[in-house]
């Protein structure tokens, strides 16, 4: 049985990244025309807008909730090198060459992210601990392929288990960073509405309930349920439900980085403020999992909060349940791809949009306005090589 102290703030689907001080964003009413309309105010999508203002295009925003409303302000707060693979993973799947490249690339996004977002991030490193024999050996392989490239890793036994460090990780509040994003955009001139759900794309023509945007290219930048808004999407993503809850400030234990446990599927950190808030369990859920309803359900809450009493030892109020949604392909790499004409789409982060995300936003506006579609290439898996050189923009990609 699931237990909280406060059922009222527990059950509410309110992320505990969110403090309430957010004055939502108007909704669109009439019509209105830019250059580019992004389609989700999200991480990626609000990258993508600042990336497209530096080009000097007009920029409609819309989401239809509100700014980091989705899964880019209600995930775990986690900044972590690489793909939805691990890094020995990767190399297998992907190539050696490709898994070094985007390695290296979100090492130099985490920075990025940290200057784009003062005082959000906290480079605390993380660690990946085994939950079984056969993880402490994944993790000695995925340790000599790190070490063999000479990223930063150490081996760890501690306390709380044995497997791996990785310094150059790091947390941060995702809700806040968005908002962050969202008022510079504001402030460098984009136009962002919220409470704006879009019921169609006809040409470059953004249908909502309420009023229309006449763009010269439109940008789908969501994660979640990405293909409802594309269907021709439907064979390479799909969208399944991410759980967390949170507790109120504790010292009962100290958790210094974000953790990884049994090979990922369980993840949780420690706030400033003591809290702890913990995600996973997806697979516990079975197939009700994928799906587009974002509302927390009861068999993966029990086994978040069995974990959080029984494994961590917390009994600390639970103050916080939510959930949210994110898309998954089969490749674990993104979907960054001119769909329609001048009509792209950017998503599919596998739970890696915090840092793959904003990389995939930087590509997208590198291909679509600059005609440079090395970047896009070496993340979504396409024939790519270290020293490709730069192709003209074709007419689809």
């Amino acid at each position: 049985m699931i237990h909280e102290a406060r059922p009222e703030a527990a059950m509410a689907n309110v992320p505990v990244w969110d403090d309430g001080a957010w004055a939502p964003l108007p909704s669109l009413q009439g019509h209105v025309s830019a250059d580019a309309c992004v389609i989700g105010l999200g991480g990626s999508g609000l990258t993508l807008i600042s990336e497209l203002l530096r080009r000097d295009e007009r920029v409609i925003g819309l989401d239809a909730t509100d700014v980091g409303g989705g899964a880019a302000g209600r995930n775990g707060g986690f900044l972590l090198a690489g793909t939805y693979d691990f890094y020995h993973d990767a190399i297998t799947r992907h190539g050696h060459d490709r898994a070094r490249a985007i390695y290296g690339a979100t090492l130099a996004e985490m920075a990025r992210l940290a200057e784009e977002a003062p005082g959000t991030v906290r480079f605390v490193g993380s660690k990946r601990i085994a939950a079984t024999a056969a993880e402490v050996e994944d993790c000695r392989v995925q340790f000599d392929a790190l070490r063999a490239d000479g990223w930063p890793c150490e081996w760890y036994e501690g306390a709380d288990g044995t497997g791996l460090l990785l310094p150059t990780d790091g947390a941060f509040d995702p809700l806040t960073r968005c908002r962050l994003l969202a008022r510079a955009a504001r402030d460098e001139g984009a136009t962002l509405f919220a409470r704006t759900p879009v019921t169609g794309i006809h040409g470059t023509a953004v249908i909502t309930p309420h009023g229309t945007v006449h763009a010269g290219r439109v940008f789908v930048a969501v994660d979640g349920r990405l293909e409802q808004l594309l269907p021709e999407l439907g064979d390479r993503v799909r969208t399944a439900r991410l759980q967390m809850l949170a507790t109120a400030p504790t010292a009962e234990i100290t958790v210094p980085c974000p953790m990884y446990y049994r090979d990922g599927f369980e993840y949780w950190q420690q706030l400033p403020d003591g809290r702890i808030a913990i995600g996973g369990f997806r697979d516990k859920g079975g197939d009700g999992e994928w799906t587009h309803d974002w509302a927390p359900s009861a068999i993966v809450q029990q086994h978040l909060e069995r974990f959080l009493r029984e494994t961590l030892k917390v009994q600390a109020p639970i103050t916080h349940r939510w959930a949210a949604s994110a898309g998954y392909t089969t490749t674990g790499l993104p979907v960054i791809a001119q769909v329609r004409d001048h009509v792209w789409a950017l998503g599919g982060y596998s739970g890696t949009g915090n840092v793959i995300g904003a990389l995939a936003a930087r590509a997208a506006a590198a291909a679509a306005i600059d005609g440079d579609h090395r970047p896009a290439q070496l993340l979504r898996g396409d024939a790519w090589s270290p020293d490709m050189p730069l192709r003209p923009s074709p007419s689809t990609a």
